[in-house]
């Protein structure tokens, strides 16, 4: 099972709202998820972001790879 650390949209048409979750890589963008571990929300200004960084380690140490959206994410936000 690969699993995957990425973005799942959620909110209105043209004001869109971001949930980071932990999925399987064979589900798709807005389906089913194993965990949600947090928000992004770049409509506001400037952005809001929320990622508990320990469940988002604790994944990358059990072999999920996050996308390049959410890594860039992570490093800009969180560290």
């Amino acid at each position: 099972m690969a699993v995957k650390i990425r973005l799942r949209r959620m909110g209105a048409k043209k004001a869109p709202f971001y949930r980071v979750v932990v999925a399987d890589s064979r589900y798709p963008r807005d389906g089913r998820f194993i965990e949600e571990i947090g928000y992004y929300n770049p409509t506001e200004n400037p952005s809001v972001v929320k990622i508990d960084a320990e469940k988002y380690q604790k994944w990358i140490s059990n072999g999920a790879q996050p996308t390049d959206t959410v890594k860039a994410i992570y490093t800009k936000y969180v560290k």
